[in-house]
């Protein structure tokens, strides 16, 4: 029974991790259907940031989130600008993908030239540094928080599309552009506040994650296909399918490293075969999507 717990506990940690980055893409993806590749690039962003305040200008590690969360959502608007906004919805998916490759490659140039191409640490605070009886098994404080993370995530972003005026307006931008714009709703300003949010839901996941998935040079191109695989089990611009995605996966994987780690990420991989076998359109997704 321990061994489950434990089981249990890494994988719903690992799952959040997974969860918190992979939405802002789903959002991308589901919502906006922009196939953006370069998400991963955006949470390494974050990531770098969040380091370097932490270990060079010695902020708290809030400040630190804070600073990579905006530095991040700071560092897309050019490309949301210049980029991004002449493919939502319209263009086509090949088109994307190959924009979106080179925005990861150009991003991780640049990062490994300011930041230097080294792993980066963030340090923790001590109040997550230290370990937690959980009765069955110590587990990192972190971790704790990491699932806390999640879930306040999942929530907010329910009440933000379901329960809000930009949520409906998000959404009728989603279903009709066209006629959003009739109505008076800038699409546009919807679309780059949605992009920014997505971008910045990848910078925080990127930093309460590293200990998971640490920030390394080529972070964006290591997790890329992690993150994708997310989205389409789950099903693209579902909150609750990249959440039951993410704990599904990170079940599968937490699970073959216990029991059969030299089989490496075969388990994931394999869920991911048998979930889109028996669910073409994801867990939650739908067809068009």
């Amino acid at each position: 029974m321990g061994l489950v717990l434990s089981i249990l506990t890494d994988a719903l940690a690992y799952g959040m991790v997974l969860f918190i980055i992979s939405i802002g893409l789903s959002i991308m993806m589901g919502l906006m259907r922009v196939v953006n590749l370069a998400h991963g690039a955006f949470a390494m962003i974050g990531g770098y940031l969040a380091s370097y305040a932490l270990r060079d200008l010695g902020v708290n590690y809030g400040i630190a989130i804070l600073i990579a969360v905006l530095g991040a959502i700071a560092a897309s608007v050019p490309f949301e600008l210049l980029l991004y906004r002449r493919i939502y919805r319209n263009a086509d998916p090949l088109i994307q993908v190959l924009m979106t490759i080179g925005i990861t490659f150009f991003i991780i140039g640049i990062v490994n030239f300011v930041f230097g191409p080294t792993v980066k640490s963030i340090p923790l605070p001590a109040v997550l540094n230290g370990p937690a009886d959980l009765g069955f098994r110590m587990i990192p404080t972190h971790r704790l928080f990491v699932i806390a993370c999640g879930v306040v995530t999942a929530l907010g972003l329910w009440w933000l599309v379901e329960k809000t005026e930009f949520g409906i307006r998000l959404r009728a931008a989603v279903d009709n552009s066209g006629m959003a714009d009739a109505l008076g709703i800038r699409t546009e300003i919807v679309y780059g506040a949605t992009f920014a949010l997505a971008i910045g839901l990848g910078a925080f996941g990127g930093v309460v994650g590293a200990e998971i998935l640490p920030i390394e040079p080529f972070y964006a191109l290591r997790y890329m296909v992690t993150f994708l695989v997310v989205v389409s089990v789950g099903g693209a611009g579902s909150i609750l399918g990249a959440l039951s995605a993410s704990m599904l996966l990170g079940l599968a994987d937490t699970t073959g490293k216990y029991l059969a780690p030299e089989f490496g990420e075969f388990f994931f991989y394999l869920a991911v075969i048998v979930t889109v076998v028996l669910f073409p359109h994801g867990l939650f997704g739908k067809a068009h999507a």
